[in-house]
């Protein structure tokens, strides 16, 4: 589905990715390890063309690298920042609605569906997002890139700075939309969360891919989680 092959990132004259390549197939969840600084989130800017970059990106056998990202948007990559990006004026309800792409009568999601998801939303749905909590704010913006209806979701540490409970709706959040085809790409610093729902992990450091493989793999790997993961 998503094919990254050799692919360079730069900051200006500044080299980030230094030849990374991997993919992600149909209705999987890869996670994307590594500490601050490893290149984790400029992948995801990466695939999204956010930033300059050399190399290939294939998206269902179609080259996106060098495309807007609205237009990846449009060929069905959603994309939650680390920063969650949401309105805060706009009610959580007019959050939801801009996350649609046309009129989303064909969508695989309904508000009904984010509601049932997140009733914490359904309770402030008339509430301006930006006195939801930092939990609520996650949750929104979860929602907001599914109303878009991806294929695949490429989500930026989720669960950062959230409490251990709302942790736990993200992993469920995320376990659903596996349930229903949709292939996810998480970004994440907490290894309990990714070692728990993903298929695969990939390991960053310096920029490089350094590890690739299933979860039971990477547990019994002490030298790269103790060389490129731990603190």
């Amino acid at each position: 589905m998503l094919k990254i092959d050799n692919l360079h990132a730069f900051y200006g004259k500044s080299h980030v990715l230094h030849g990374v390549s991997f993919d992600v197939q149909p209705g999987e969840i890869v996670a994307l390890l590594g500490r601050n600084g490893s290149g984790r989130s400029t992948t995801a800017k990466a695939i999204m063309g956010l930033v300059d970059c050399e190399g290939s990106l294939t998206w269902k056998n179609q080259e996106i690298l060098g495309k807007k990202a609205y237009e990846i948007a449009h060929l069905g990559v959603g994309y939650v920042p680390e920063n969650r990006d949401i309105f805060p004026k706009l009610t959580v309800h007019q959050n939801l609605l801009l996350g649609q792409k046309g009129k989303g009568k064909d969508s695989r999601w309904s508000f009904e569906d984010m509601y049932a998801m997140f009733p914490r939303l359904k309770e402030r749905q008339h509430t301006e997002a930006g006195v939801l909590s930092g939990g609520e704010q996650q949750m929104l913006t979860l929602c907001r890139s599914l109303m878009g209806d991806p294929d695949l979701i490429i989500i930026d540490e989720p669960t950062e700075g959230l409490a251990p409970k709302i942790v736990e709706l993200v992993g469920q959040y995320l376990q659903t939309l596996k349930a229903k085809g949709i292939s996810v790409l998480l970004i994440e610093q907490k290894l309990t969360i990714a070692m728990a729902i993903s298929d695969r992990v990939l390991v960053m450091g310096h920029g490089s891919i350094v590890f690739q493989g299933t979860t039971d793999s990477l547990r019994s790997d002490a030298y790269i989680r103790k060389e490129w993961l731990e603190v």
